[in-house]
């Protein structure tokens, strides 16, 4: 049934990517915060948070535009989490048209990302 339909998009090679990307990130960021609770941070350690963004980022970033634009002609062909009119609140909203302008609206958060993590990088080595 409906189910099934809706969980093939998790086989997508483009979710393995983003999550084990978002992974290593995090183990590496939360490493960073222990040892440097511990007063032990080891430099490859240090180095790793502040150098790892540099490709962890924008791949984990593709990561997840692919898995969004893989699940996008499902979207659109099934009217999912989408509200037409009319209705009883007089609303519309269209999930693959929110996608599409959430998909677009990585592109500048990813630059601010990518600038915000350098200059950090910068300041602390």
């Amino acid at each position: 049934g409906g189910k099934q339909q809706e969980t093939w998009i998790q086989n997508e090679e483009s979710v393995i990517l983003f999550l084990v990307v978002w992974t290593v990130t995090e183990i590496t960021r939360y490493s960073f915060y222990t040892f440097n609770l511990l007063n032990h941070l080891p430099y490859f350690i240090k180095w790793a948070r502040y150098n790892f963004f540099i490709i962890l980022y924008p791949v984990g970033v593709a990561g997840e535009l692919l898995t969004i634009h893989a699940a996008l002609p499902y979207v659109k062909k099934t009217g999912i989490f989408s509200l037409r009119l009319p209705n009883k609140y007089n609303v519309s909203f269209d999930y693959y048209y929110f996608l599409i302008i959430v998909m677009a609206s990585y592109i500048p958060y990813l630059l601010l990302m990518l600038k915000e993590s350098y200059y950090h990088f910068v300041e602390k080595l």
